[in-house]
């Protein structure tokens, strides 16, 4: 069953998929245990934790709210990665922000 409690983002990490490229994401710990699982299985290939407690922006505060609303953290017995998508306009502008602002990227 996928977790529906709210998630506060606090930490900026970074994701290599399975071609090699490379992605960060906000996120937390919850988040980023799915993810070293989510490596483990073979979905993608590694995640690094780049930045921990990060500053609760208002950019930050905004992808949080994005993110709690589109998407449901995963149960530990998921079976595919879902890479959260960052529309182009204010979402990707705030998730700028936040890279910019913890000098990432």
């Amino acid at each position: 069953m996928a977790e529906k409690k709210y998630q506060t983002l606090d930490l900026i990490e970074q994701i290599t998929r399975l071609d090699g490229s490379q992605y960060y994401e906000i996120a937390n710990m919850f988040m980023n245990g799915r993810a070293e699982l989510a490596a483990v299985r073979g979905f993608i290939k590694e995640v690094r934790i780049l930045e921990l407690n990060i500053p609760h922006s208002n950019a930050v505060q905004a992808y949080e709210t994005y993110i709690n609303e589109k998407y449901t953290m995963p149960a530990e017995d998921f079976t595919e990665w879902v890479e959260w998508e960052k529309p182009d306009g204010k979402i990707a502008d705030e998730v700028k922000e936040i890279l910019r602002a913890n000098h990432i990227g």
